[in-house]
C-alpha cells in the first residue's frame, strides 16, 4: 500500500515532485507539462488510472514517450514521426553549438562571452553526448552542482533552458521546461552602507579629494554602474543643463583571437533603459568642473578607466574612512535606498537607475535601514499614544 503524505477536505494531494493524486471520484490522476509553441508555454496533460501504480504507469510512459520514444508525438503540429524521431537523436552539444552561433549574432558580445563561459565551465563536460530530449528535472538537477552559488546556479539554469527552448523551436517539436531548485526562494541579504558609514565615508571622500574619490562621490549622488562610471567622458557632461549622459559601459571579457585571456572592452550599456540622462546636484557640478582636464575620459585619461583599478582604490577609501568593506555595487544600493527614504518616487528612480521595470528596482534596490523602520515604527507608537491619551482623558473626566 503506498503511504501519502497529506490530506485536504477528503482529497489525498500528491507527494512532492510525482504530481500525481487521488480524485474525489476514485480515480487516481497523474500530470505532466508540454510546452506549447504556438502559445509560447507550458500546458498540463493528465493521464488516470484506477490506482496509483497505474496512474504512475501511465505518467512514466507518457512522459517517456515525449521525452524519446519513436511513437509518433500527439502534441506536434507538424513533422510528426520524421521530424520527433530526428530530433530525438539530437544531441545536446548540437544544439548549443547552434543555439551560442545565433546568440553571437543577434546579441551584445558580453552576453554572448557570458553564455558561452558558462556552457563551457558548467553544461558541456555534463550533457556533451546526451540527447537533447533526455534532459529533464531530476536528471538535470542529479548533474548540475548544488555546491555553486544561488547567481551561478540561476545563470546555468538560464543557458541550460534557453538552449533546450532553441531545439524545441528550431525542430518544431515541444519540450519540457527544466524547473529551478528551491533554493532560488532563498537570496542573500543585500548591503547597503548606513547613515554612520556614509557619513564617515564622504568626509574622506572630502578630504584631499582626487579623480578617484570623485568618482566615488559621483556615484553616491547618481547610482551609476561601476562600468558606466569606468567609461564616462567629459563629452557625457552637460555643464549647461546640469546632467550626465550615459551612453557606454567597459568591462573586461574573454574575447577569440586575443593572446591575453581577457580584453578591456567598451560597448553599448546593459540595456537600451540604461542609456539615460541624470540630473546632477550643484555640488557635485563644481567638483567635476574643478577636476576637468584635457583628456578624453573624465577618470580615465587617455582611456577608460580599468574597473578593477577603481575597486581597489575604494577599497582603501574605506580603510581611510574607517567603515567596514563592502563591494562597489554597495554604492548603488545606498543611493537607492537614500533616494526612496528622502522621498523620491520609485518610476523617476527607475529611470535614473536604467531599470526596464519598476519592479526591479523595489525589488532589488530599496533597503530599508533600521533607522528608517525605528522612525516608522516610532511615528505609529506616538499615534496609539494619542488616542490612549485622549481616552484616558475621557474616562478622568467622567470620574472626576
Amino acid at each position: 500500500m503506498v503511504k501519502i503524505q497529506r490530506k485536504r477536505k477528503g482529497m489525498i494531494m500528491a507527494r512532492h515532485g510525482e504530481n500525481i493524486r487521488k480524485r474525489k471520484d476514485g480515480r487516481w490522476e497523474g500530470r505532466y507539462g508540454v510546452y506549447d509553441q504556438e502559445q509560447k508555454r507550458k500546458r498540463y496533460h493528465s493521464v488516470y488510472g484506477r490506482s496509483y501504480d497505474e496512474a504512475k504507469k501511465k505518467l512514466t510512459e507518457r512522459k517517456n514517450r515525449l521525452l524519446g520514444d519513436k511513437e509518433p508525438n500527439a502534441y506536434s503540429t507538424d513533422r510528426k514521426d520524421r521530424g520527433y524521431s530526428a530530433f530525438t537523436k539530437v544531441l545536446f552539444s548540437e544544439a548549443a553549438g547552434e543555439w551560442l552561433m545565433e546568440v553571437k549574432a543577434k546579441r551584445k558580445p558580453s552576453t554572448y562571452v557570458k553564455y558561452l563561459l558558462t556552457y563551457q565551465k558548467h553544461l558541456e563536460h555534463i550533457f556533451r553526448e546526451t540527447p537533447l530530449t533526455s534532459i529533464a528535472d531530476a536528471f538535470a538537477q542529479k548533474k548540475i552542482s548544488d555546491h555553486l552559488s544561488l547567481s551561478m546556479q540561476k545563470s546555468v539554469y538560464c543557458v541550460l533552458n534557453q538552449i533546450l527552448k532553441f531545439g524545441s523551436r528550431k525542430y518544431s517539436t515541444p519540450i519540457l521546461a527544466l524547473k529551478r531548485p528551491e533554493a532560488y526562494a532563498r537570496k542573500n541579504p543585500v548591503n547597503v552602507f548606513s547613515r554612520k558609514e556614509q557619513a564617515r565615508l564622504i568626509s574622506a571622500l572630502y578630504r584631499e579629494t582626487d579623480r578617484f574619490k570623485l568618482a566615488v562621490l559621483l556615484c553616491l549622488h547618481t547610482g551609476l554602474r561601476l562600468g558606466e562610471l569606468c567609461a564616462l567622458k567629459w563629452e557625457d557632461i552637460d555643464f549647461e543643463n546640469q546632467m550626465v549622459i550615459v551612453s557606454r559601459t567597459v568591462q573586461r571579457l574573454y574575447v577569440e583571437g586575443y593572446a591575453t585571456k581577457t580584453v578591456l572592452l567598451e560597448t553599448l550599456p546593459k540595456s537600451d533603459h540604461s542609456r539615460r540622462e541624470i540630473p546632477l546636484v550643484s555640488a557635485v557640478l563644481e567638483q567635476l568642473w574643478h577636476f576637468r582636464h584635457e583628456k578624453e575620459y573624465i577618470f580615465g585619461g587617455d582611456k577608460a578607466l580599468e574597473p578593477r583599478t577603481m575597486q581597489n582604490y575604494f577599497r582603501k577609501m574605506l580603510q581611510e574612512s574607517g567603515v567596514e568593506y563592502k563591494n562597489f555595487h554597495t554604492l548603488r544600493h545606498t543611493f537607492s535606498t537614500n533616494c526612496i527614504e528622502g522621498g523620491t518616487d520609485v518610476k523617476s528612480l527607475s529611470e535614473v537607475l536604467g531599470h526596464s521595470d519598476v519592479q526591479i528596482t523595489l525589488n532589488r534596490y530599496v533597503h530599508p535601514s533600521m533607522d528608517t523602520k525605528r522612525r516608522h515604527l516610532d511615528t505609529l507608537s506616538a499615534f496609539y499614544g494619542q488616542i490612549h491619551g485622549q481616552i484616558h482623558g475621557q474616562i478622568y473626566g467622567q470620574v472626576s
